[in-house]
């Protein structure tokens, strides 16, 4: 079980109610993609709280802290843990599958470039995990010839203009695409040149903004599916009480 972000600070109550829902009280790691407080903000928080964690993430290339002021490392340090630098080619054990890093390749001076990309590859597909990278990442990518065809695709950068190009989309070939936005906050996002691009390629698209608790994607046979979720969707949480802190 890996968490990949934190989102912000003033959501860790959101994000620590799914986590009880599903009965989740031990990570194998959680992998923060860039340093942007829209990944990073709940990352003392996570520190602080009951959840075991093995293992801290993070991109080995950032642009906008200083490395003693970095925001993995200081919470990963409350628990006396190291950070593991990621970097494209790095793997991790997915169960039978397994997660992938191919990006990013370089450093930029643009942090959503410098997002971790990665590939999950099981139940006999792949999801493409694409963070906040931009068009210059995604065309670094793709040149390379590491974005291989995916049934799902998250959405890159919120679903803003800067990201999730034509020719990416055309690449991944996705069947389901998941956009993490909120338009309330983010009035540009989903952008109608990104739902367009997706819909070119009859995608089905599913955005955060639309469920209590999330979208649930599963991939099994090779097929994808996914579900707008609600709390009343998910397991019941185990009854009692419990004292932590």
């Amino acid at each position: 079980t890996y968490l990949i972000d934190t989102g912000k600070a003033e959501h860790w109550g959101d994000l620590s109610r799914a986590l009880r829902t599903l009965n989740i009280t031990h990570l194998t790691g959680v992998i923060f993609t860039h340093t942007d407080k829209d990944h990073v903000g709940g990352a003392m928080a996570l520190a602080t709280s009951s959840i075991q964690v093995d293992a801290w993430y993070a991109s080995a290339f950032y642009a906008d802290v200083k490395e003693s002021k970095h925001p993995v490392l200081l919470a990963a340090a409350l628990r006396d843990q190291p950070v593991h630098w990621l970097k494209a080619g790095d793997t991790l054990p997915l169960g039978d599958g397994l997660l992938r890093v191919v990006g990013p390749m370089s450093k930029s001076d643009t942090e959503n470039c410098n997002s971790l990309v990665m590939v999950a590859e099981g139940g006999g597909g792949r999801m493409l995990l694409a963070g906040d990278m931009e068009h210059p990442e995604e065309f670094e990518l793709l040149n390379a010839g590491v974005i291989p065809k995916c049934e799902v695709l998250k959405v890159g950068n919120h679903g803003e203009r800067d990201a999730t190009s034509e020719a990416l989309v055309r690449y991944v070939q996705p069947k389901i695409a998941v956009i993490s936005t909120n338009s309330k906050e983010e009035p540009d996002t989903p952008d109608m040149a990104v739902l367009r691009n997706l819909y070119a390629f009859r995608t089905e698209i599913f955005e955060t903004q639309q469920a209590e608790s999330g979208i649930l994607v599963t991939l099994q046979g090779g097929q994808a599916e996914a579900q707008v979720m609600s709390y009343r969707d998910l397991p019941p949480a185990a009854s009692g009480i419990s004292l932590t802190g």
